[in-house]
């Protein structure tokens, strides 16, 4: 062996000799007083984590008589206005006048020395309906009307007829003249304030004098009322 290598083998055999004498002692390696090393050792093996144990909330105490939050009072709100097509709060709204169709009719001779005669409808019809104005009479074969005897109230006061109930009208052929004229029959229609089609309910009158001054009056709630106006 050269000299070279000799004395390489000496050096290097001399460095291992100063890095054992300068290692830790079995001291500091067992967590002696010794200076920690700069570089900490580094683990190879996973570390198990640790599980949270969960804690259950604790209840809040109650107590013996809990008083609840003052309710506070509802504000009130303005009254909204009926809106076209909707429903009335009146509870009639819906009640529409009678027709011919609602309604049977009769006509009674009240006094044969002024030509007078009772009219009487009865609602016939499962359903309430409003009596309006004065009944449409005609005469026989006449041509024209019976004129209108006093006033008629309003669509909002006239006589609501509840099924099975009646309203009245007096008619009055008026006095014998030579213009008068004597028929068999009268036909009554209902005032409806529209153009329903009706057909008209006819009533035997035998003798019956007609003459210019004839009048019927408005519907009422009673025969007396009818025959005195």
């Amino acid at each position: 062996m050269s000299s070279v290598r000799r004395a390489a083998a000496v050096l290097v055999a001399v460095s291992a000799l100063a890095l054992t004498a300068c290692g830790p002692s079995e001291d500091g390696a067992a967590g002696g007083s010794g200076a920690p090393s700069a570089t900490p050792p580094v683990s190879t093996a996973p570390s198990t984590p640790v599980k949270p144990t969960p804690t259950k909330p604790t209840k809040p105490a109650e107590s013996a008589e809990p008083s609840g939050p003052a309710t506070p009072s509802k504000p009130v709100k303005p009254s909204t206005p009926a809106k076209p097509g909707s429903p009335s709060t009146d509870p009639d709204y819906d009640v529409f006048p009678c027709s011919t169709y609602d309604v049977t009719f009769t006509a009674s001779l009240a006094e044969s020395t002024t030509s007078s005669y009772l009219l009487k409808i009865t609602n016939k019809s499962g359903k309430p309906c409003r009596v309006l104005d004065h009944p449409i009479v005609t005469f026989g074969d006449l041509d024209g009307r019976a004129n209108e005897r006093g006033a008629a109230p309003g669509i909002e006061d006239a006589i609501r007829l509840a099924p099975g109930e009646s309203a009245y009208a007096g008619l009055m052929g008026g006095l014998k003249g030579a213009t008068s004229k004597t028929v068999s029959s009268i036909a009554m229609t209902m005032n409806t304030e529209s153009d329903l089609e009706q057909v008209p309910l006819k009533a035997s009158t035998p003798g019956f004098n007609v003459s210019p001054d004839n009048s019927v009056t408005a519907w009422m709630d009673n025969a007396e009322d009818a025959l005195s106006l």
